[in-house]
This record gives structure tokens, sequence and C-alpha cells, in this order.
């Protein structure tokens, strides 16, 4: 089967789920590689051919895909076009999210040939909560250039999408989880939600002499709650806590401190490794 062009879609606030997906690409060998990047804004309709390759990486929120992602995707139509699916995750796990992603491809004329799950340094670690800290890293990106190759020897041995099998998503591989510090996770979250304690609606700048009204947190917020000349402020009712101005503040003046960030560093400590199914 020849593919002309690979589509490269991802919802990316913090980076991570875009460095899986460019590695990813990279991987496949294919030359035109046309990105449809939904991390700021959603697209007008698409529909991408049979004769393509359809690479779909998003981030993890809560178990489910992140449903900003979910939502700017819905303007995305195969025409039985094979598609790769990656959910990208905190080190805690992935839950639903990459059923909910193969759920949307599946009513929207793709083809499923190769699922993954990924691990990205969480939304909410810090130097003093270190979450999945540097995550993807070059191992990582290694590994995801390596599946791609393995992913393209599959598509190379049938002659037209009819012919593609479709991968059940449900059969990957589960990654490695103790037991005993995931009861105690679950034990000091629900602990915490019963105690009620304040969980920060948005990020805040901690100091204002620190910000320097960049603008970088403008540019990399997703949902345009923060405003250019107003970089002080975050609008709650549209910030999705993906901390993207957090990651990108050059000079530390922007901050999430959540209770939750503790009991998930000391809970999740074990780096787990990504899994994929072809």
């Amino acid at each position: 089967m020849i593919l002309n062009e690979a589509h490269l879609i991802y919802f990316s606030p913090t980076q991570t789920s875009k460095k899986i997906a460019e590695a990813f690409a990279r991987g496949t060998g294919i030359k035109q590689v046309i990105i449809t990047d939904l991390t700021t804004h959603s697209v007008d309709a698409i529909a991408l051919p049979a004769s393509s390759l359809a690479i779909i990486v998003v981030p993890v929120y809560g178990g489910h895909v992140a449903p900003l992602a979910m939502k700017r995707l819905q303007n995305i139509q195969g025409t039985n076009t094979p598609a790769v699916l990656v959910v990208v995750y905190g080190n805690r796990a992935y839950d639903k999210a990459l059923k909910d992603l193969d759920l949307f491809a599946s009513s929207h004329g793709f083809k499923v040939v190769a699922g993954a799950t990924f691990i990205g340094e969480h939304s909410f670690s810090t130097d003093k909560h270190s979450i999945a800290a540097g995550r993807p890293d070059s191992d990582d990106l290694a590994f995801a250039g390596k599946w791609a190759e393995t992913v393209m020897e599959k598509l190379r041995t049938v002659d037209s999408p009819n012919k593609l099998r479709a991968i059940n998503v449900s059969s990957i591989r589960k990654p490695n989880q103790p037991l005993f510090p995931l009861l105690r996770f679950i034990r000091r979250a629900l602990k915490l939600q019963r105690s009620r304690v304040a969980v920060p609606r948005t990020p805040w700048v901690s100091q204002e002499s620190k910000c320097t009204h960049c603008g970088l947190c403008v540019q990399r917020c997703p949902t345009g709650a923060i405003a250019k000349g107003d970089e002080l402020h975050t609008d709650a009712e549209k910030c999705i806590r993906c901390c993207a101005c957090v990651k990108v503040c050059a000079q530390g003046a922007r901050v999430y401190e959540t209770p939750f960030a503790a009991v998930l560093a000391d809970c999740f400590k074990k780096q787990k490794a990504p899994q994929t199914i072809v």
C-alpha cells in the first residue's frame, strides 16, 4: 500500500503530545507531512483521503481525551483512511482515553491500524512535586520512531485500504502498576475529596514583579483565558488547567499548586513505559 502523505494531527498545550507526534512522523519516512495543530484553535472541515496516513496524538485529562481536543477533532473526517492513535498521560492512568479516541476515529471514517499510550510530564508537575518530569525523554522519542517503522511495515503488506485490518485498542497491553502505591493514591485522593480541600480553579501569578508581560502565556493558552496586556489575570470560565502558561513562563511568575500534585508525585514515582498495539 502506497501512502502519499501523512497528516499529523495533535492537541498539545504543554508540547508533550507534539514531541511524540513529530517523532512518530519522522519514523514513518513519509516525506510529505501535513500538520494540523488543534492546540489554540479549531479547523474548518477536513477530509483525509485513503492514500494518506492519519497520526492523531492527544493528551489525557482525568482518564479521558482532553475535552477540548475531542471537540476540535470533530471537523476532521477520514475516507477509509488508515489512522494511528496515541494518547499521552501523566504517569497515573489513561483509563478510557484510548477507547474514546478509537470511538471518534471509527465513527469519522478512519480505520485504526495502530494505537499507543505514552507518558508525558504531568500538567501539575513542579520542581517540588515531580510527576513524570522530562517525559517524553530521548528514549520515548526513539521508541516512537522505531514503532513507526513497525507500523509502516504492516501497511506495506497490504495492497489497498480495503484489505487493512482494524485493531481492537482494548487489547493493548496495560502498563505495569504496583498495587500498593495505587491503593495509597485512592485512599489519599478520597480523603482530599471528603475534606473539601480547595483546588485552585486557575494558575496565577505568584509575584507580580516577576511578570515581564512578554505575552508567551497569552500565545500558548489554548482557550484564550489570558488576554494580551492583562497577563496577571486568568479567566476561570475559560481555563482548562492544562498549565501551559506555567510551563512556558521563563520568569517563573506563573504557578499552579494543588494538593493533588503531592499525592500524584508520591504515589506514581515508578515511571511507566510506552505501550503499543499494531
